[in-house]
């Protein structure tokens, strides 16, 4: 398998598309100027205790206080809020390993016991904001670097259950075991499998070093503050997902394109080659096929094989995924088998399309009714080695005897929405049809009103790729006539994002100019 990142950055929007033996399988598309990303760790003030919910809303700074339940505290809070008074009144570090430990909390405690209002904590982004709800909080601390997860004030050390050789879980075991420091406790991830002590002790001091430094200046943050930021989103989603398999990440940005570069000559020197600056005229995403993906892969209906088809509708509750066997040409040998064989298909796209919306939270499945109870178990065998690649954390039900599966998956972060539909190119979605000029005088008449209005004199004009062509055809071209009357520099570029007759004037530097 050959998996390959692209990064394409705009003034607004940091999109990622990884794509599996030219495949997508997750896409990403989040404001340039985004906060409160997961991982993040802020000095927060409590803003109001509920005794009812057994928690409480911690101003973080953003626009709606944050949520945090008793629950997600931590056994060493008591610990945890210690250390904060400390390093609150002490400028420097806090050294753990002389740090003596409080009582843990009581499981089935009350939040009142441990929290009041107007308290400053310590406490972590868990969950971004998500629809009218304000980030979801945790005060049970980890740093995550490639192979380790660093966990201050907690002497445990975990391995991942996917590392499934208990000889290799035991090394990891005795190995990080002689080298941890006194008062942090660590989570071994599953890309460390056969590593040797050397770059996990590096990578340890890295982490613990990271720490101290930005929890030595919390004396100098004023609540709500941010204390430690998470890495940026691209690089820690290629901590999260790189291996073997990566061969390419190519990056719009030259200033990303260095940040990205630098991080996995950190995390893999010998590998730092793959990463590519891109600088072509055509956007990133459509020269390489990403935006057509986007397209057929985001509908409300989904095509997979043979005519076969999923309708995925969203709810406040749930997800709700119909499979449909459609108009199928290709016959089977009883229609027992043909159900089997279209929902072993849409096991394999639900899969997909789960990592590529990002969909949290319940999801119900409708398989085509299947009579034998074998079929069952193997669509459900399907589905769990579909979802086997998907880091987010997921729990899968076996099909119900009404052909139902229920399926759980984490939400951290906002699902992904992508428009696919196109304005009208004849009303332009006015539902009316009334006398107008020809299109290309209309781009013309926005071209002319850039250049004398606002005084540009070298701009970028993105347009359909059917419109492209019909602007470059002929000697001397549409674009050359526009480039000699108006006496100015013109680039005009193809982009499959952009509806038959809609157009974008853009400056060199990427951002759209206001016309109106």
């Amino acid at each position: 398998m050959n998996a390959e990142l692209y990064v394409d950055v705009t003034p607004e929007y940091l999109s990622l598309a990884l794509t599996e033996d030219k495949r997508m399988v997750e896409l990403r598309k989040e404001k340039s100027n985004i906060q409160f990303a997961v991982g993040d760790v802020y000095l927060g003030k409590v803003k109001k205790i509920m005794p009812g919910l057994n928690a409480a809303f911690v101003d973080v700074g953003y626009e709606k206080d944050a949520f945090l339940h008793y629950l997600d505290l931590g056994p060493q809070f008591r610990t945890l809020n210690k250390f904060l008074n400390m390093a609150s009144a002490k400028k420097g570090v806090v050294a753990l390993h002389k740090f003596k430990p409080e009582a843990d909390i009581d499981k089935k405690g009350v939040i009142s016991d441990v929290l009041t209002t107007g308290q400053t904590v310590l406490v972590q982004v868990a969950k971004e904001p998500i629809s009218t709800k304000g980030p979801r909080l945790t005060s049970e601390l980890s740093i995550a670097g490639r192979n380790l997860v660093l966990l201050p004030f907690s002497d445990k050390i975990s391995v991942s259950q996917k590392i499934e050789s208990s000889e290799e879980r035991n090394r990891l075991k005795r190995l990080l075991q002689s080298i941890k420091p006194k008062g942090f406790g660590v989570i071994i991830r599953t890309v460390a499998e056969d590593k040797r002590v050397a770059e996990l002790d590096k990578e340890l001091r890295t982490l613990v070093k990271r720490w101290e430094d930005n929890t030595a200046r919390i004396k100098d943050v004023k609540a709500p503050g941010l204390v430690i930021g998470e890495i940026g989103r691209t690089s820690a989603l290629i901590r999260d997902i790189m291996n073997t398999s990566f061969n390419a990440i190519y990056v719009n940005s030259e200033e990303f394109y260095k940040e990205i570069k630098e991080y996995v000559g950190l995390i893999a020197p010998e590998r730092e080659k793959i990463v590519k600056y891109y600088s072509g005229a055509v956007p990133l995403f459509d020269h390489f096929q990403i935006e057509r993906q986007i397209k057929g892969l985001f509908g409300r209906t989904v095509s997979f094989k043979s005519g076969a088809y999923l309708i995925i509708e969203h709810t406040e509750a749930l997800h709700v995924i119909d499979v449909n066997s459609g108009n199928r040409s290709k016959s089977a040998s009883s229609q027992e088998n043909t159900a089997l064989e279209v929902n072993l298909a849409a096991a394999e796209e639900i899969g997909r399309q789960l990592r590529l919306r990002d969909m949290g939270g319940i999801i119900v499945v409708d398989f085509i009714d299947m009579q034998s109870n074998e079929n069952r178990v193997k669509v459900f065998e399907k589905m769990k080695q579909a979802m086997a690649s998907d880091r987010t954390k997921h729990n899968i039900l076996p099909l119900s005897k009404f052909g139902l599966m229920q399926i759980t998956r984490q939400r951290v972060r906002p699902e992904l929405h992508i428009k696919t539909s196109e304005t009208c190119p004849t009303c332009l979605g006015t539902g009316k049809i009334t006398p107008a000029l020809f299109w290309t005088e209309k781009i013309e008449a926005a071209v002319k009103k850039a250049v004398h209005n606002l005084k540009m004199n070298k701009l970028i004009l993105k347009v359909h790729p059917f419109v492209y062509a019909h602007l470059k055809t002929g000697f001397p071209s549409t674009v050359w006539k526009w480039k000699w009357n108006y006496s100015m520099g013109l680039r005009v570029v193809p982009s499959d994002s952009l509806g038959f007759l809609e157009f974008k004037i853009v400056d060199y530097d990427n951002n759209e100019v206001d016309l109106d």
